[in-house]
């Protein structure tokens, strides 16, 4: 495995200097270990398709965030240039960013999600008004699309609704709107298809937003979760079935919340959580023994393309004469 380049992809064009930042630190401990890295940033300013050409590398290992990066897209390209890569698939990428679609394959599935509505079109307060109607206070507002809970609010009135809803069609013209759920926040852990463990988020801001994903400071963890033994069974549980809709693959956050019912909401499935220190996933990694090296050679060993594309089989020569028999000359044409 150390034989094979490795390229580590980050930056991108939303929530870049956290895609920096991880994939820099990943970067770091695979060249300690000896592997031969490419560290790729996908700015604004370079054709994506160059530089991972331009790079011939064996193995792309992502470390990117948010839209080009978790949606497919970037997935899509590295299947034409046909260069393995980490994580989840084109189409599972796409589904798992894409919140609406997300909600209505959990809900096929079985799996309890908080009651939602999309709002898009023109952000007039007295249509955000009639559409919001009796759907209540307090509710979450975030973009349908993204990453990184860019542009994630609650908001407990209509005034703050109004310019959440603004706020968040910024980012994306379809916007969600959430049942704010009063519980605990818990993450769960998955890797290559093995559930880690449980970790409870308590942001001391009230909620797990943007903000709260850039100072760790403003986060207390409980590992593992205060949960009893047969509520932490069934959340595990959920998070399996959760990342089984959407048939994820790689290193896997499922998001959730837990009330005081003991009753479990589904939030959302990150395909390409943060995986260094201090980060949920590495905390629950950590303490089932997975330290960053081997979570990042664990995702190398699954690379693969996922989009099977058949290579048509050569078609026989076609002979032509080129003159009579006598003359003995022949001219090969392939099709």
């Amino acid at each position: 495995m150390k034989s094979k380049r490795i390229g580590v992809v980050m930056g991108g064009t939303t929530t870049r200097e956290a895609s920096l930042r991880c994939g820099k630190a990943i970067a770091s401990t695979l060249e300690q270990a000896g592997h031969d890295v490419s560290r790729l940033d996908l700015n604004s300013h370079k054709d994506p398709a160059e530089v991972l050409r331009k790079a011939r590398v064996d193995i792309a290992l992502l470390a990117l965030q948010g839209r080009y990066g978790e949606d497919g897209c970037v997935q899509g390209l590295l299947e034409l240039l046909r260069i393995p890569y980490t994580g989840s698939g084109v189409l599972q990428s796409a589904l798992a960013s894409d919140k609406l679609k997300a909600k209505e394959l959990f809900r096929l599935h079985n799996v309890p999600t908080p009651a939602y509505y999309v709002y898009s079109g023109d952000t007039r307060r007295e249509r955000i008004l009639e559409t919001h109607g009796s759907f209540g206070y307090p509710a979450i507002v975030k973009p349908r699309r993204g990453g990184g809970s860019v542009g994630v609010t609650r908001v407990d009135n209509a005034d703050a609704l109004v310019a959440a809803i603004r706020a968040a069609a910024a980012y994306d013209g379809d916007v969600l709107v959430e049942r704010f759920i009063r519980g605990r926040e818990v993450t769960v852990a998955i890797l290559n298809g093995r559930v880690l463990g449980a970790i409870e988020v308590a942001p001391r801001t009230g909620i797990f937003d943007s903000a709260a994903k850039r100072d760790s400071s403003l986060i207390d963890y409980h590992l593992p979760a205060r949960l009893s033994p047969a509520l932490s069974t069934n959340v595990l549980s959920l998070a399996e079935r959760a990342a089984s809709a959407l048939d994820v693959a790689g290193a896997v956050r499922v998001d959730m919340l837990v009330t005081e019912n003991q009753n479990e909401y589904l939030l959302e499935v990150n395909t390409l959580p943060a995986i260094t220190a201090g980060s949920p996933f590495a905390r629950i990694a950590d303490a089932a023994g997975f330290d960053l090296l081997e979570i990042c050679e664990s995702l190398i060993d699954q690379a693969a393309l996922r989009v099977k594309i058949p290579i048509p089989a050569a078609r026989k020569a076609d002979v032509v004469s080129l003159g009579k028999p006598e003359e003995r000359g022949l001219r090969v044409v392939t099709g």
